[in-house]
């Protein structure tokens, strides 16, 4: 059993940096938060929740603040594997926005990494809105090996009637149209890419890029740069990313052209 709650005292903002720590192993010049900044934040009003084992141990805690356009912008969430902790942590964030009126939580998220894509529009039906290349410069945490930072910047519409599904546990998952295109594929563990004119197109990720940037650096590069290229592009261009496919795709429906579908290597 998992409870959630707000945290007001110095010894668990103190927990919450341990366990951020515990996830990424932050380099102690790169933290992302600092104690003194979670206190102060939570004195403000702002949103500092912590999730709390049978135990009473912290197994995960959020961060966010209050952004323009009447939204919570959530700066951080980290929580151990297992017991489903980052997806109470994320309902009970949503609870917490609506009871001040708030209907719109964004975030930003590493677009290479399947699961947290998966779980983002997926599980709780966010959508990507903006491509942000190297958005926090060069981090040199454990997971992210120093490399770029691109983001995508997620927008959840916490009323909207899908993701009301999706808390109360109705899947909304909506055929592929059968024209859909690739764009992006992975071969043998490289990206490649084709034009296409189909109204629907995929983008695909590569199956553990966290694994891949100890492994094959270059591959790893290679992969930030294309996706960039491709749902930056796309995203630049007015399209718009509606699901995230098989656990491997950005399913994304661009503006019609009016011409017919055409793909071929570029």
């Amino acid at each position: 059993m998992i409870a959630i709650r707000e945290l007001h005292e110095i010894a668990e903002f103190e927990q919450a940096s341990g366990l951020f720590d515990e996830i990424w192993h932050f380099d102690p010049e790169s933290r992302p938060i600092s104690v003194e900044l979670m206190r102060a934040m939570s004195h403000a009003g702002n949103y500092v929740a912590g999730a709390f084992d049978d135990a009473g141990r912290l197994v995960g805690a959020s961060v966010g603040f209050f952004g323009a356009g009447n939204t919570l912008h959530s700066h951080i969430t980290g929580a151990v594997s297992g017991h489903g902790t980052g997806l109470q942590l994320k309902l009970h964030q949503r609870r917490w926005a609506l009871e001040r009126g708030i209907e719109r939580i964004t975030w930003t998220y590493d677009p290479l990494v399947r699961r947290n894509a998966h779980f983002n529009l997926a599980k709780l039906g966010a959508r990507p809105v903006e491509y942000l290349p190297s958005f926090y410069g060069v981090m040199v945490d454990a997971i992210n090996q120093g490399g770029d930072s691109d983001r995508v910047l997620a927008s959840w519409p916490l009323s909207a009637p899908h993701v009301a599904a999706l808390v109360r546990g109705e899947p909304c998952r909506r055929p592929l149209p059968a024209d859909a295109e690739v764009v992006l594929a992975d071969e043998d563990g490289r990206p490649v890419a084709f034009h296409s004119d189909a109204p629907t197109l995929l983008v695909a990720l590569p199956e553990d890029i966290e694994t891949m940037r100890v492994t094959d650096p270059g591959a790893a590069k290679a992969w930030r740069l294309a996706v960039r290229e491709v749902l930056g592009g796309l995203l630049v261009e007015g399209g718009a990313v509606t699901a995230f496919h098989d656990k491997a795709f950005y399913v994304v429906e661009r503006p019609s052209l009016g011409t017919a579908s055409s793909s071929d290597r570029v």
